[in-house]
C-alpha cells in the first residue's frame, strides 16, 4: 500500500475542503494517507522522504503570494535533497485577483527546480469547490495515483 503525505495550510476552509476531497478518494482507493497542516502541525521537511508521495495544498494569499504558513517549508525545503520524489501542488483561489492561483504555481515552480517529480497538472479550485471541481479533484489523484504507478513500476 502506497503512502501518500498532505500537507496543507487553509485560511477559509476552502483548500481544506480540496484536500479532504482528494484524501478522500485516495482512502477508497486504499492509499495510506498522513494529513497535517502547515498552521497546526509540526513539519520536518525531510519528512517527504518517508512516503511514496507528497500533496501539498495552499490558498493564494492577496495578489499570487504564499501564506505566510507555507513560507519556512518553501525556504526550508532547499535543504532536503528532493531530486525524484513525487509531488502534487493544489490549492484554493480567487479569480477576483490578477494573479489567480499564484501560490499553487510558486510551489510546484520551487519543487520542480528542486529535481521533485511534479505534477504536470496544478489543480487550482476558484473559492469553494463545487461538483465540477469535485470532478477535478479526483481528476487529479488519479494522476497522482499513476505518476507513483510509473515511479515503482518503471518500464
Amino acid at each position: 500500500m502506497s503512502r501518500i503525505l498532505m500537507l496543507y495550510a487553509s485560511n477559509t476552509g476552502n483548500t481544506e475542503q480540496v484536500m479532504e476531497i482528494i484524501k478522500d478518494f485516495l482512502q477508497s482507493k486504499q492509499y495510506d494517507i498522513v494529513v497535517k497542516s502547515f498552521e497546526f502541525d509540526p513539519i520536518d521537511e525531510k519528512e517527504v522522504l518517508a512516503y511514496d508521495a507528497v500533496l501539498i495544498g495552499t490558498y493564494t494569499w492577496d495578489d499570487g503570494e504564499l501564506p505566510y504558513e507555507v513560507e519556512d517549508f518553501y525556504e526550508d525545503i532547499e535543504e532536503v535533497d528532493i531530486n525524484g520524489v513525487v509531488m502534487g501542488v493544489f490549492g484554493s483561489a480567487d479569480s477576483f485577483y490578477d494573479t489567480y492561483g499564484g501560490a499553487v504555481d510558486l510551489m510546484a515552480d520551487r519543487l520542480e527546480a528542486l529535481g521533485a517529480e511534479v505534477l504536470s497538472q496544478r489543480l487550482k479550485v476558484d473559492l469553494e469547490p463545487d461538483k465540477e471541481d469535485e470532478k477535478s479533484c479526483r481528476m487529479f489523484a488519479e494522476a497522482m495515483m499513476e505518476k507513483i504507478l510509473q515511479k515503482s513500476h518503471p518500464i
